[in-house]
């Protein structure tokens, strides 16, 4: 399978028909609101921060205005809830099919599609004038461009046609790295750009293992994940790849002379550990192991550890110059 039709026929009917079954006859005020915050996939939100704050140090050389760093968070928790929210509409008929994913609010009934569309516009129009007024218009034009990006490019015309999905959609996951820049600096400077090209690189490999743990949902789905149309050996292959490309391009910050010692040498040693798991992955995928003894989810959870702990260092480097 290389490409599949917008919406898979007869998923979305199926979706929506269960949907009244679905439907709570009480719907408790507490249940509603977790609901709505679930909508905005807080988890995610969380990361995409983590990349965002520190960032403001760096640019800052020091401690950034921290009401600017709240409006910032505030906006940026916003902008990305929307683009979640939008996601849970577009896809809630093959949000169905997944078990990973039959649980959320617009699947449940819980929320209704209306209600979560109208949720989705509610943040992207509140997050884009935050941003404009509290923080700066090249911030919000950037906020808004990666909503954009991650509703229209991503979800609604990469996803269910190209296994190159997660490559080019996650370009929506690295623009909280401009986002962070551009609040403190108003424009955008070659070590965002960078730090861009981090996460972009980062995010294959950090996707890939999960996608290869839950492949049987999004061949169920008919989403064509690249492990569900390649195997093993061809997915690992492609994660060491883009493992060697982030963790080159992680240490160009220092050689342009925007950081100190500290940085680089904790990118050199988080880079270590992560290569060492990403060819660990690929020795035994080429060795054709299956099941758990894969161990796919050890690069998965050590690739959140080490963006954290990279961007921790982004932030602490200013202090030790």
């Amino acid at each position: 399978m290389t490409a599949v039709e917008s919406r898979p026929a007869g998923v979305l009917e199926t979706s929506e028909s269960s949907l009244g079954q679905r439907l709570p006859g009480r719907r408790p005020f507490g249940a509603r609101v977790k609901a709505f915050v679930t909508l905005t996939k807080p988890r995610v939100i969380e990361l995409l921060l983590m990349t965002t704050v520190p960032v403001m140090f760096l640019a800052a050389q020091g401690v950034p205005d921290l009401w600017l760093v709240l409006a910032t968070c505030i906006g940026g928790y916003l902008s990305a809830g929307g683009a979640a929210a939008f996601n849970m509409y577009y896809d809630r008929d093959i949000d169905a099919l997944m078990d990973r994913t039959s649980q959320r609010p617009v699947v449940t009934g819980m929320v209704s599609p209306r209600e979560c569309l109208v949720f989705a516009f509610s943040l992207a129009a509140v997050s884009t004038a935050w941003f404009w007024f509290l923080v700066n218009p090249l911030s919000s034009m950037l906020a808004l461009g990666a909503l954009v990006f991650y509703v229209v490019v991503y979800t609604m015309l990469l996803k269910r046609r190209t296994s190159q999905n997660i490559v080019w959609g996650g370009i929506a996951g690295c623009m909280p790295v401009l986002i962070g820049w551009s609040s403190v600096t108003n424009e955008v400077s070659w070590a965002a750009v960078i730090l861009f090209l981090v996460i972009f690189f980062w995010t294959p490999p950090h996707y890939w293992p999960l996608s290869m743990k839950v492949k049987e949902d999004y061949e169920r789905a008919s989403v064509p994940m690249l492990p569900v149309i390649a195997g093993n050996k061809a997915v690992a292959r492609q994660i060491v790849l883009y493992s060697w490309l982030m963790v080159g391009v992680s240490l160009l910050l220092w050689p342009l002379g925007y950081t100190g010692w500290f940085y680089p040498a904790a990118a050199t040693v988080l880079g270590a550990f992560w290569l060492k798991e990403a060819h660990g992955l690929q020795a035994r995928a080429r060795a054709e192991v299956t099941g758990a003894k894969l161990k796919e989810m050890r690069l998965f959870h050590w690739s959140i550890t080490y963006v954290s702990l990279l961007f921790v260092a982004v932030a602490v480097d200013p202090f030790l110059r």
